[in-house]
C-alpha cells in the first residue's frame, strides 16, 4: 500500500512517459543511448498497463515508460501501486494531464485509520499545465467520502458523522444546525425519528442542517442519505447483506464531499446540505411491518418493508428542501439494490424528469471520467405503491423495477415544478482498479461537480 502525495516541484523528480505500442518507436529514439540500451535489453512493448523502469547512472529511477490504457480515462492510477517509493513528474505523452494527475493521486488512497501503509510514499509534481487547484480540492473531497464510508459503525454513528458534517461547514465558514431525536417530532421531521427511534442512547436520529453562500444566488440543495448501518430493521438482513451496511451513509458522504468542492471552489450559489442521520436498528421502539407513518409532507406511508428505511428518511428531508424552492436539488442514496443489478457496482443510476439537465449532466460526467446512467422515470409503475389504507407503501409490489418504484417514491416528496435530480449509488468497489481502490468511494460527485462549475461559473471564467 502507497500513498501519493501532490507536491508543486522536484527537479529531481523522475519523468513519466505515456507510450502506446506505436509510438513507442519514437519515444525510443529520443531517449538518451543509456536509456535505449536499457529499453532495447527488456521486452517491454508498450502495451496497456505497462510499467518500465529505466534506472539513472546512480542506480534510481530516472525515466519511467507507461503503457497508456486507451479506453480507461482514469489508467493513470495504475501508477500509485506500480511504482516504487520515490518522486515523478507526468512528462510526455498524456491526453489530459489534470484528469491524469487525479487519477494517479486516487489511486494512491490508502484508508490509514486503523493500519499504517506498507509501501511508503509517492511524490507527484503537479504538472503546470494542470489545474492544480481543482486537483486538491477533488481529491480531498474524494478523500473525505472514502474516509467516511469506510469508517466501521461502530465509530461513525449518526453523532459522528453530525461532527464530520460540522468539521466541513466550518473549514468553509458556513453555517451549521441540526436537529436531534424528539426535536425532530417537534419540527415536523416524523420519519427521519421513526427510522432512528430504535438505535441506541448516543446514536439518536437527527437533520444535520448547512447553509453557506450569498442569499442572492442561485439556490442548491443537497440531500445525502445518512443510515449509519442498517440492519434492516424487523425485515432483518441476513449476515451477509450486513457486512458492508457501514456504507450505508454512503450518501451523505458524497453530499459532504461534493458541497466541500463546491464551496472550496467559491461558486456562486446559496448552499444548503441536508443530511437525516440515522441507525436502523432493532429494539422495542423500532417501526414495524404494516406500520402507518405520517410524513412532513403530509402524506400516509404505510410500512411494506422497514429494510426500505433510506426513502422514509429522504422523503421528510425532500419535503424540507422543497420548501426553499431550490433551483437545483439532487439526493444521494444507497438506495436500492435493483440499481446494482441492473447497472453493477461503477455506474451509478440516475433519475431525473428534466431532459435538458440530464443531457448537460452527461456531457459534464463523459468530460470527467465519472460515469453514471439515467434510468426512467417510468409513472406507470407508481401503481406498484399503492396502499389500500395510506396515500402510499414504501416498498413496491411485487419486486419488479425497485430502483424506479424507489425513485418514484422519493418523487412524491419533491416540490412541484423543482428541477430535481436522484443519484442511487453503491459507494463501495468491490475490488480494486485504476484510481478505485477496494472499499469506499465517491460516486457521481465529480460529474456533477463538473456540471455546477459550467452551471454556475465563477466570475472571470466563462460559461460552458
Amino acid at each position: 500500500m502507497t500513498t501519493v502525495t501532490l507536491i508543486d516541484s522536484d527537479p529531481s523528480a523522475a519523468s513519466i512517459v505515456a507510450v502506446t505500442a506505436q509510438s513507442l518507436p519514437s519515444t525510443i529514439a529520443d531517449l538518451n543511448p543509456r536509456a535505449r540500451d536499457w529499453v532495447s535489453a527488456t521486452d517491454f512493448d508498450g502495451s496497456e498497463g505497462s510499467v518500465l523502469l529505466i534506472p539513472g547512472v546512480d542506480g534510481g529511477v530516472e525515466t519511467v515508460l507507461f503503457g497508456i490504457p486507451k479506453d480507461e480515462p482514469l489508467g493513470t492510477g495504475r501508477l500509485a501501486t506500480s511504482l516504487p517509493t520515490g518522486s515523478y513528474r507526468l512528462a510526455a505523452g498524456f491526453p489530459d494531464l489534470t484528469m491524469a494527475a487525479l487519477a494517479f493521486t486516487l489511486g494512491g488512497y490508502v484508508f490509514t485509520r486503523f493500519k499504517a501503509p506498507t509501501g511508503g510514499e509517492i511524490q507527484l509534481v503537479l504538472p503546470e499545465e494542470a489545474d492544480g487547484d481543482d486537483v486538491r480540492r477533488i481529491v480531498a473531497s474524494v478523500t473525505l467520502a472514502r474516509d467516511l464510508v469506510n469508517t466501521p459503525a461502530n465509530l461513525l454513528g449518526p453523532a459522528e458523522l453530525s461532527s464530520a458534517a460540522r468539521d466541513v461547514a466550518a473549514r468553509n465558514g458556513a453555517s451549521f444546525d441540526e436537529i436531534v431525536d424528539s426535536d425532530l417530532l417537534e419540527q415536523n421531521l416524523p420519519m427521519i425519528h421513526t427510522v432512528g427511534a430504535a438505535a441506541a442512547i448516543g446514536r439518536e436520529p437527527r437533520l444535520i442542517d448547512i447553509n453557506w453562500g450569498d442569499a442572492q444566488s442561485p439556490r442548491v440543495t443537497l440531500v445525502g442519505k445518512g443510515v449509519c448501518f442498517d440492519t434492516g430493521g424487523l425485515d432483518l438482513k441476513t449476515s451477509s447483506g450486513m457486512l458492508i451496511m457501514k456504507k450505508d451513509m454512503g450518501g451523505a458522504a458524497n453530499a459532504l464531499a461534493l458541497a466541500s468542492m463546491i464551496m472550496d471552489a467559491q461558486l456562486p450559489v446559496r448552499l444548503r446540505v441536508l443530511i437525516p442521520a440515522v441507525e436502523n436498528a432493532v429494539a422495542g421502539d423500532a417501526f414495524r411491518p404494516g406500520d402507518v407513518l405520517k410524513s412532513r409532507k403530509g402524506l400516509s406511508v404505510e410500512i411494506g418493508n422497514t429494510d426500505a428505511e433510506g426513502r422514509l428518511v429522504l422523503a421528510d428531508a425532500l419535503a424540507l428542501a422543497s420548501e426553499d424552492k431550490p433551483e437545483l436539488l439532487i439526493d444521494f442514496a444507497t438506495l436500492t439494490g435493483a440499481a446494482r443489478v441492473a447497472l453493477g457496482p461503477e455506474l451509478p443510476a440516475v433519475f431525473t424528469a428534466d431532459d435538458e439537465l440530464a443531457v448537460e449532466l452527461s456531457a459534464a460526467a463523459e468530460s470527467v471520467a465519472d460515469p453514471l446512467w439515467r434510468m426512467p422515470l417510468w409513472k406507470p409503475y407508481a401503481s406498484m405503491l399503492d396502499s389500500p389504507i395510506a396515500d402510499i407503501n414504501n416498498a413496491g409490489a411485487g419486486g419488479f423495477a425497485g430502483a424506479i418504484t424507489a425513485a418514484l417514491f422519493l418523487s412524491r416528496f419533491v416540490g412541484d415544478g423543482l428541477k430535481w435530480l436522484h443519484a442511487d449509488i453503491y459507494a463501495w468497489n468491490p475490488k480494486t482498479k485504476s484510481a478505485r481502490p477496494e472499499g469506499g468511494e465517491a460516486q457521481a460527485i465529480r460529474a456533477i461537480y463538473e456540471l455546477m462549475k459550467r452551471r454556475y461559473p465563477r466570475a472571470g471564467s466563462a460559461r460552458r
